[in-house]
């Protein structure tokens, strides 16, 4: 609360630049200054990052996952964690799963006295105040984000709507759904706050590049969902996200959201997504290889179904006990039989390390602690896929008439 204090009160509104580089070449770390007015932004040093590797490299791939962060105290404890991480390791990429700033939270006096009091609207001095706490980690690798309900939902956005999210972040496609290549791995960014039903052109684009992605598995082993709600998850609180029925009775008109879990979960199975990441439920959780709520896999070796990865402890409070519930009981529900670990008392953020195309290491870190608290590694057998890859190719051969079925 007093570092939100301090820092606010230095930030100020300003214009929102933006600059394409193309043509990059992978592998190579670029220099660069910030000028404004003539005068150099930077205080004279030269910023760097190294241009990702392309598809179907072979490089390892590093990223870090966190989600619903703020800039609370236990915020900048978590980001100077990832700062720490980044001093002594090469990480390509941070994917951020939505709840991102908090900019529509009311007051810290507010919250110190437990009241739920909101401005009229979002306030911007949080975005940049944000904005100054993650700039160490965003000048030097590209930092991706999803949108969440406190950017999309109408109320608890504090009537941003997406707005401010569009604005201040510069993502592939309309921004909230979009994909991005990142060497053996392709990532899909999934808007939990629209409808993803069959009719919905979100569930037409996932498919489309889902089905592409496969036909080109060879470039791209890996396919990563990222999102705000898990569609998997064993907090009392949020549950299961199904969407919404259309609902005019609340502070706020909410439109319905379609869709969910099904219509989604049935893609994933699908085209063989590998991993869903996820934030909203604030705490660490992890699942078997999944199918639904009772087929599940208990091993990581050669995982066949998706595996559900939730990492919304990057700040905001935890969900321990909810305090309104007559009960006060602890607010989770019994262990389902998908979940393989869950941590709700900590704070910290997750990082995924794919070694090849049949390996990779998941890691989750809490703050104070110097080694992981989880280090587990997960395989796929790719041999299948390589298979079913190359019968499609040797039937459209044979229908182009270059070979004989008989050959």
């Amino acid at each position: 609360k007093q570092w939100y204090q301090r820092r606010v009160a230095i930030t100020a509104g300003g214009f929102i630049h933006e600059a394409l580089l193309i043509n990059l070449l992978p592998g190579k770390r670029y220099y660069y200054q910030i000028e404004s007015n003539g005068r150099n932004t930077t205080l004279g040093s030269n910023y760097s990052f190294v241009a990702n590797p392309g598809p179907g490299s072979d490089v390892p791939i590093k990223v870090i996952h966190i989600g619903d962060v703020g800039i609370f105290g236990t915020s900048v404890m978590v980001t100077k964690q990832i700062m720490d991480r980044m001093d002594t390791n090469d990480f390509h990429s941070v994917i951020h799963c939505g709840d991102i700033s908090y900019a529509n939270y009311y007051s810290p006096d507010a919250e110190l006295c437990g009241e739920n009091i909101r401005q009229r609207w979002a306030k911007q001095e949080v975005w940049d105040t944000w904005g100054v706490m993650v700039e160490p980690v965003t000048r030097s690798v590209p930092y991706m984000v999803t949108p969440g309900n406190h950017e999309l939902d109408m109320w608890d956005s504090t009537r941003e709507n997406n707005t401010i999210y569009s604005k201040r972040f510069i993502m592939p496609g309309n921004e909230r759904y979009y994909s991005f290549g990142l060497g053996m791995v392709h990532f899909l960014s999934v808007s939990t706050d629209e409808s993803i039903d069959v009719n919905s052109t979100q569930h037409v684009w996932l498919d489309r590049t889902l089905t592409y992605l496969n036909q080109n598995r060879d470039k791209w082993p890996w396919i990563v969902t990222f999102q705000h709600r898990p569609i998997y998850n064993s907090n009392s609180k949020h549950k299961i996200w199904k969407g919404r029925v259309f609902n005019t009775s609340s502070r706020y008109p909410n439109p319905e959201i379609r869709g969910w879990p099904k219509d989604y979960n049935d893609l994933l199975l699908k085209h063989k997504v590998d991993l869903v990441l996820n934030g909203h439920v604030h705490h660490y959780e992890r699942t078997w290889p999944v199918r639904d709520n009772v087929t599940v896999s208990t091993s990581y070796d050669n995982a066949k179904d998706p595996i559900h990865i939730t990492c919304g402890h990057g700040g905001k409070s935890l969900y321990m006990l909810e305090k309104d519930y007559e009960t006060n009981r602890y607010d989770h529900m019994d262990k389902p039989v998908y979940v393989s670990d869950r941590n709700n008392t900590v704070w910290g953020h997750c990082e995924l390390e794919f070694v090849d195309h049949r390996t990779v290491k998941h890691l989750m870190y809490v703050t104070g602690e110097k080694g992981p608290r989880v280090n587990m590694t997960i395989t796929r057998d790719r041999s299948a896929a390589i298979a079913s890859h190359h019968s499609l190719l040797v039937l459209l051969l044979a229908v182009l008439g270059h070979v004989s079925l008989s050959s």
